[in-house]
């Protein structure tokens, strides 16, 4: 079995198994899929608890990675092969599945492209080691601006892919002849995300890369997260935040 659901930002109270009872009928050969944002911030004592929660589950646990993680613990993870895929394991069954790679899970081909362009840094980008820094962030927040990230302690420019990145997934899509069963992502491709926010979220370098393939590749469906809501637009795209769906057999 394969499940999805959006973003937890480092909150997985919904696979509690009152609230998500498919979970007493899983393995670890079933599977849970988070769109992005799944919440690695910190090396706490807090984070660790939840992994070591998540890991007692009875399924095992897949990610993409979104804009709100901690880029300089993520990349320090070994990378590793599993199902035919780079990934990252957090614990042995919490697994992030990298970007640009082809995975065969349950049957199924699926590609995963994480990543998204933060919308809630109008404010700015700050830099730690600026000698003005403190002044700076304290006008910041004596105006009440609130929108402003911090490089490297809640912002990281690694939230959007590098061009390595992009090659690799042009390669690998290419070593499948650009047919897949299933797309993860934490963003929308480009056409999709004008249906999304009143206009709030603008197409940048990865939602036009999403748009690419969507015009080129063959798929049944795309799952993203990024946008906090949970719905169907069109035939072949599904938007989750707090819903847990399984594939295919709710679509």
């Amino acid at each position: 079995m394969i499940f999805v659901t959006g973003d937890t930002h480092g909150d997985y109270t919904r696979f509690k198994t009152d609230i998500f009872p498919e979970q007493k009928e899983m393995t670890k050969a079933d599977f849970v899929v988070i769109c992005g944002d799944f919440g690695i911030w910190d090396t706490s004592n807090h984070s660790k608890y939840w992994f070591d929660w998540l890991e007692k589950k009875s399924f095992t646990t897949l990610f993409v990675d979104g804009n709100h993680e901690n880029y300089d613990i993520l990349n320090n993870y070994p990378i590793e092969k599993w199902k035919g895929g780079n990934v990252h394991f957090i614990r042995p069954s919490i697994i992030h599945l990298m970007r640009g790679q082809l995975f065969e899970i349950a049957g199924k081909r699926i590609f995963t492209m994480g990543g998204a362009s933060s919308h809630d840094i109008n404010d700015g980008i700050l830099e730690p080691d600026d000698s003005n820094f403190k002044k700076k962030k304290a006008r910041l927040d004596k105006q009440g601006k609130s929108m402003y990230r911090i490089n490297h302690r809640s912002w990281w420019r690694e939230e959007l892919p590098s061009e390595a990145e992009y090659a690799t997934a042009r390669s690998t899509l290419e070593s499948c002849g650009w047919r897949v069963d299933y797309i993860f992502t934490h963003c929308a491709p480009s056409s999709v995300i004008e249906l999304l926010g009143d206009g709030m979220y603008q197409p940048d370098a990865l939602t036009d890369f999403h748009e690419e393939i969507c015009q080129r590749c063959k798929f049944d469906y795309w799952f993203f997260g990024h946008y906090h809501e949970n719905r169907h637009i069109g035939r072949k795209y599904v938007l989750l935040y707090e819903q847990i769906i399984e594939l295919p057999a709710q679509l």
